[in-house]
């Protein structure tokens, strides 16, 4: 494992595909300047990946500390065994789910420090063998609302609170909790707002929040301490692999 220049972690951050973007004249590969800046202000060097070749994310994945599975388009259902596609969905694409479910494993198998937001908390649950409502009675979108943190977990130790205002944007949520995972954050509709892993599923450190928590970091101490927390951890596993 390396680090940034600067000699911060390296935190692996998907591209998402855009159609265009401001100064570009062609399609584009993008992620949310919010999201990087929370990495950095975490002290990580933010690496954006090129979501391609899903067969060899575990080589491309070995040079980096830690993985943050951002936001986005909506899971193909057949990924979790739907049966038909819900009119609302948006923004499916093959190749990125792919990727996605390629890193989202590679990550866990490996114990690399793993940070999953929104789509990507779905991704993981999807992984292991979990499923997802294709579209939400109501929807979480341009909401802020409270979400309960599950006492003694790793989330209510990051926060170092019960409750938080969960910045939410999205129309699918858990439906089946993947194997191996174990809910630390709901909505008080009853929607899984975060998950992490079990206490008997081994692997590394591992955070998923159906919320978007780089929407507030810049402002709300809390959610910025998400992301800085998975810097410390892909800190600790650097060093813990140079020591060794």
């Amino acid at each position: 494992m390396t680090a940034g220049p600067s000699g911060r972690p390296l935190i692996a951050v998907p591209a998402r595909f855009s159609a265009g973007a401001t100064a570009l004249r062609y399609a584009a590969e993008v992620t949310a300047r919010a999201l990087v800046e929370a990495v950095w202000r975490g002290g990580g060097e933010p690496f954006v990946m090129h979501p391609a070749d899903p067969a060899g994310a575990a080589g491309r994945l070995a040079r980096c500390d830690g993985v943050l599975l951002p936001g986005g388009g909506d899971l193909h259902p057949r990924h979790y065994g739907a049966d038909g596609e819900h009119e609302a969905l948006y923004d499916v694409d093959e190749e990125q789910d792919a990727f996605d479910l390629a890193v989202a494993d590679r990550a866990l198998a490996a114990g690399l420090p793993l940070l999953a937001v929104c789509r990507g908390l779905q991704v993981v649950n999807v992984v292991r063998g979990g499923t997802l409502r294709q579209h939400m009675d109501a929807e979480h979108r341009h909401v802020v609302h409270p979400v309960t943190v599950e006492p003694g977990t790793l989330l209510a130790k990051v926060l170092d609170a019960g409750e938080t205002a969960a910045s939410c944007y999205h129309h699918q949520d858990i439906d089946v909790l993947g194997e191996g995972l174990a809910v630390t954050a709901r909505a008080a509709d009853g929607t899984i707002e975060g998950v992490e892993l079990s206490g008997g599923a081994g692997g590394g450190w591992f955070l998923g929040v159906q919320w978007h928590p780089e929407d507030t970091a810049a402002t709300d101490p809390a959610q910025q301490e998400i992301f800085t927390a998975l810097v410390t951890a892909a800190a600790g596993r650097r060093d813990e692999g140079s020591a060794g």
